[in-house]
């Protein structure tokens, strides 16, 4: 039986849908927004985020909550460190003039959850099927059996969305690239090592196609991400047991053999279980023929590796201006979906090529140096204008 319907239900509350949620609110259009998970604080949000000026910054401008965003920046927190196998400092960049400032993004979801009228987001709504049924609309059914429909659904549930097939067959494919995330907690006191090598924002350590990316979140504790080329069943079925935490940490120092203490202090001296998480990836300028009545932002529409920044900033403009361009054409939602999507498929194909490339520069064979040499490519005086991607 299908209980109720929507004018608008958006599937997922991300960044990305909780942006259009808002952006909606404000011009007087509201939307149903359903998420699996059973309250707001069910699960981590991960970690920090830098948000660009032209994309996460202007969404939220268009949200109403720049202000709120101001007040959440970690402050310090875009420098930026960059070493190789040995610990050898190669670059370092203080970041006070940067125009992307470090935010956690748990505290962001926390902003646009906070602007939202009480009642906008379901929760424990997990997804388990989507059809079209008659007369344009889309029916989606629950895994608690509860059903309903919609005028215009919009896919906004990440990497393995309920809602793409309805557009397209294209699936995330592996990257080659598999993380193993890691925590420090109290970094400064009780991984003085790992904390001196990480500093106060953002570090790269790079060599022999792997490596560490780790942050400083701004409670004092170290967000680390050991990075490894491996096959694509390599974090479920390869020769690390991810389910022993002390196994898995021998495993995993076994392939930074030779890389300085500091390093593998990382892994070594790293609170609570080891996380590996493969890269996935949608092929770059994947895009749709119009179906009426649904749409997708965010990674449902264009999943990439994180090597161009873009992916939360890109989810976030993608949910300002499909509710902007719905606000415009209140009379004819297929003409603002259409609007959006024109501008979505040429913009979120420049970042999946740029982020696929730039894994190419991490964690190709001619780092660190090739790192060095982009990020020397985004100085004022360089040869050829760009911005920094990561």
């Amino acid at each position: 039986m299908t209980n109720t319907h929507h004018p608008i239900a958006v599937i997922g509350a991300g960044l990305g849908g909780l942006t259009l949620a808002r952006v909606l609110h404000l011009n007087g259009i509201e939307a149903a927004v359903h998420d699996l998970d059973a309250s707001p604080t069910a699960r981590p949000q991960g970690g920090m985020l830098d948000l660009h000026e032209e994309s996460g910054q202007a969404a939220l401008r268009a949200a109403g909550l720049y202000d709120e965003f101001r007040a959440i920046i970690h402050a310090g927190g875009e420098a930026t460190r960059i070493v190789d196998k040995d610990g050898t400092l190669l670059r370092e960049d203080s970041g006070e003039d940067e125009l992307r400032p470090e935010v956690s993004r748990g505290a962001l979801r926390d902003v646009l959850l906070g602007s939202l009228p009480e009642g906008t987001v379901r929760w424990g709504a997990k997804v388990t099927a989507v059809r079209t049924v008659d007369g344009g609309r889309h029916e989606v059914t629950l895994a608690d059996g509860r059903t309903f429909t919609a005028d215009l659904l919009i896919g906004a549930d990440g990497a393995w969305s309920r809602v793409r097939p309805l557009l397209t067959d294209a699936t995330p494919a592996y990257a080659g690239l598999s993380f193993v995330e890691m925590h420090l907690e109290d970094a400064d006191t009780r991984h003085p090592k790992g904390a001196a090598v990480v500093g106060g924002g953002l570090l790269f350590a790079l060599s022999d196609r792997k490596g560490f990316l780790g942050h400083r979140d701004p409670d004092g504790s170290l967000h680390v991400y050991a990075a490894l080329r491996t096959p694509a069943d390599w974090a479920v079925s390869g020769p690390v047991d991810f389910t022993d935490t002390e196994a898995a940490k021998r495993s995993l120092l076994e392939h930074f053999d030779g890389w300085d203490d500091s390093l593998r202090s990382l892994i070594a001296e790293a609170d609570g279980t080891l996380v590996a998480r493969p890269i996935h990836a949608l092929p770059v300028g994947v895009r749709w023929d119009r179906v009426p009545g649904v749409t997708l932002l965010g990674d449902a529409a264009h999943l990439m590796s994180p090597f161009a920044g873009e992916g939360a900033n890109l989810a976030m403009l993608d949910g300002a201006e499909l509710a902007e361009a719905l606000a415009a054409h209140p009379d004819d939602v297929e003409k603002a979906v259409t609007a959006y999507e024109e501008a979505l498929f040429p913009r979120s194909a420049r970042a999946a090529a740029e982020s696929a490339a730039n894994l190419e520069v991490c964690f190709g064979p001619g780092t660190p140096q090739s790192l060095l040499d982009l990020m020397d490519s985004y100085r004022p005086d360089a040869d050829r204008p760009g911005q920094q991607g990561m």
